[in-house]
């Protein structure tokens, strides 16, 4: 498959494009448009220079396309908004601008397909290209429709290989299920002259357009190209020692790769932060010409120095060494030491040992799987490795090497599983990362079955323990919510709900779906996720309704109870009863007012403050005192020793503060807190204080969901958090 492409999409902006029909509340454009900025920004987004757009527009009120200059007929209110060329984000917003209804219903459909071919085969010439155009319209506009020349047309797609998507608004589509009522003469007519071009070009798609924006929310998956990890021998024994060791040529390709989300950048206003001395043009260009640059981070190190201006010297990141904490104790590391240490490896894959089928279990897989296969045009490799693949699943073994995928990488131990090509032809053997032993971890749980007594005694009935019959209701629960034949296959046909192929990673694809949104769309609010992406989150309605008797036996026999929410604190009250003795009784048990609060004894302190405050200057106060604490816990901290301390406090304050229905206050110190950690105030970098222990300890600010007085709500939250 070539790796190149040329795309031309032809976009009707006539003026009946700006109708909206079918009881929609979006024009016919608008609805178009849907579907192919979708396809562009996936394009903007692949950043591949040699997938290249143009597009041509249908039905405008101007004329600019070479036919028409050349003097042609036929070839009037058709232009061509982008010339074939690899497109970004700042062409992308120059062309939404000219995407707007035009003021005129002319314009031929099969002329435009004529400009569009002649585009791509300009651009082209011979080299190899995926060539592809795609027709959006809703064929309101009257088509060329004799059949001469769509014979012309449909012969000139196919000799430039070019392969036609047509895709009309309301177009007939028995397969899809759709038909329009009431359409009118010249729309049904230009749909059966489209429905014959599609039909004798050799490469050629007809659909509507209802289809294709439904199809939009099902995630497009990124075909990889076979990446080649490992070329050498497998061997069997030393073959530097021993001249009986196997040695086979293989080669090892990735079977599978972890897809992750997409990662994002740092950046600043160029207007605001840089002036045109500081950034170069092409910096700008990296950004898509959206005038953002990105982000140099900078780092200074100093180290106390008494005879330097401020007590501190500045030193160079070339003459500092690594440091480890032994105790309380920091202890240097220098490269000198490192290359001691450091294993020496040269590339390496040989098989250590075989293990059965049987002593092997799955949790070990450790990452990516990879695929194991001869060399190519090494008819003697094939030989052996088929050999040795056979004897593997004879055996019912697996084989266990040591992989090193180049000289100085780190060693890995793989497992070997052998694919005999019984079943699908291809000999192979599959490999996965096994654990070191470093890397397993062992726990040890009490029995479900029975519980044990400090005495030793063997309980098989106690409160903790099911009962026969909740374990029936359990048993047949879990049976009623069976999802391995709830699903349908395309024959009607009992069918697995949720295979494997049809599980998408939500994250991964909402990410996706919501930079293309805000790509195309920069001020509009992004739409809510897929429903193909939530299929799987919850039990279907219909299986629930099924296991209803059975889910409420076993909530019977259970006796699930529905927990309350937490009761929320009442805030201290500022007129307190007097006993009828007159006797001071905070005074006869020893609870005077705490006004100040210690760094040593902060908590308590803290909490005591709050429970004896008659008035809200003292718990301002005692917040305002707790915050110069957790301040100077992280400005004196060595490295993060005092981070855990600071959080806790911190933590603290959150919660009495909730309870007294005083939110306020430590949103508002929260605030302040984060400008002195992200500016520096504190004493150095302290930014894994803000971003693993406050923001990953969920110590954020309180919302309205925490505390009904509290006026911040999620979306504040998650923006605060960034």
């Amino acid at each position: 498959m070539a790796d190149k492409e040329a795309v031309v999409y032809i976009i009707d902006v006539g003026e009946s494009m700006a109708d909206c029909h079918n009881g929609r509340v979006e024009s016919d454009l608008d609805f178009s448009m849907r579907y192919v900025w979708d396809k562009i920004s996936t394009t903007v987004a692949a950043n591949r220079k040699t997938w290249t757009v143009g597009v041509v527009g249908l039905g405008t009120d101007e004329t600019d396309n070479p036919p028409h200059h050349e003097g042609l007929q036929g070839y009037h209110h058709i232009s061509i908004l982008q010339e074939i060329s690899a497109i970004s984000m700042s062409s992308l917003r120059d062309l939404r601008g000219k995407i707007q209804p035009s003021s005129t219903s002319g314009g031929d459909a099969i002329s435009a397909i004529v400009v569009a071919s002649n585009m791509i085969e300009v651009y082209t010439k011979k080299l190899k290209y995926n060539r592809k155009i795609f027709l959006v319209t809703n064929g309101d506009i009257p088509v060329d429709d004799t059949e001469e020349s769509i014979e012309d047309v449909a012969n000139r797609l196919n000799e430039l290989g070019i392969e036609l998507v047509v895709i009309g608004v309301d177009f007939d589509d028995p397969d899809y299920g759709f038909k329009e009522e009431d359409k009118h003469a010249i729309k049904a007519h230009n749909e059966a002259t489209f429905q014959n071009l599609v039909g004798k070009c050799n490469n050629a798609v007809y659909g509507t357009m209802a289809q294709a924006v439904e199809e939009l929310s099902i995630p497009r998956l990124k075909s990889v190209r076979p990446f080649k990890a490992y070329d050498g021998l497998l061997t069997l024994g030393d073959p530097e020692k021993y001249e009986n060791a196997l040695t086979i040529y293989v080669e090892r390709y990735f079977k599978t790769k972890r897809a992750p989300p997409p990662s994002g950048s740092i950046v600043v206003n160029r207007s605001e932060f840089a002036g045109p001395s500081q950034l170069t043009q092409d910096e700008d260009v990296e950004m898509g010409g959206t005038g953002l640059s990105g982000v140099q981070q900078v780092r200074n190190y100093k180290v106390n120095d008494p005879d330097a201006p401020g007590g501190k010297r500045d030193v160079e990141f070339s003459d500092l060494e690594k440091g480890y904490q032994y105790g309380r104790t920091v202890v240097p590391f220098s490269e000198s030491d490192f290359s001691v240490i450091k294993l020496e490896t040269k590339k390496q894959f040989s098989i250590v040992g075989f293990v059965p089928f049987s002593s092997y279990d799955p949790f070990l897989n450790m990452g990516e799987t990879g695929i194991v296969v001869a060399q190519r045009q090494n008819d003697e490799s094939e030989l052996a490795l088929s050999a040795l693949i056979r004897a593997l699943h004879e055996l019912e073994s697996y084989a266990v090497a040591r992989y090193v995928q180049k000289d100085g990488n780190q060693p890995q131990l793989f497992l070997l599983k052998p694919n005999p090509g019984i079943d699908d032809s291809f000999e192979c053997l599959y490999d996965v990362p096994l654990p070191f032993a470093e890397d397993v971890r062992t726990y040890q749980f009490p029995p479900l079955d029975k519980v044990l007594t400090v005495t030793g005694h063997v309980l098989r009935e106690h409160r903790l323990l099911p009962t026969d019959d909740l374990n029936r209701a359990m048993s047949d629960y879990v049976d009623a919510m069976d999802l391995s034949k709830f699903g349908a296959d395309d024959e009607g046909n009992p069918a697995e709900y949720a295979p494997i192929d049809e599980s998408y990673n939500p994250v991964i694809h909402r990410m996706n779906q919501a930079i293309r949104t805000r790509a195309v769309h920069p001020d509009e609010p992004i739409g809510p996720p897929a429903e193909i992406l939530l299929r799987f989150s919850k039990p279907p309605p219909k299986l629930l309704d099924k296991a209803k008797s059975e889910i409420q036996s076993l909530i019977e026999l259970a006796d699930i109870k529905k927990v309350p929410a937490k009761a929320k604190g009442k805030r201290y009250k500022k007129d307190t009863v007097k006993p009828l003795s007159g006797l001071d009784i905070d005074a006869l048990l020893g609870n005077n007012p705490r006004k100040t609060i210690s760094k040593d004894n902060a908590i308590p302190e803290f909490k005591q403050a709050l429970a004896t405050a008659s008035d809200d200057a003292t718990v301002e106060s005692a917040v305002k005192q707790m915050g110069e604490i957790v301040k100077k816990l992280i400005q004196e901290s060595f490295a993060d020793l005092q981070y855990p301390r600071a959080a806790e406090n911190l933590r603290v304050m959150r919660e009495e503060l909730i309870n007294i229905e005083m939110p306020a206050l430590y949103n508002k110190f929260l605030t302040s807190l984060k400008s002195n950690i992200l500016s520096g105030a504190l004493d150095g970098d302290r930014r894994e204080m803000w971003f693993k222990h406050i923001i990953g300890g969920k110590l954020s600010l309180i919302t309205s969901d925490e505390s009904e007085v509290s006026g911040v709500t999620s979306d504040v939250v998650n923006e605060f958090a960034r």
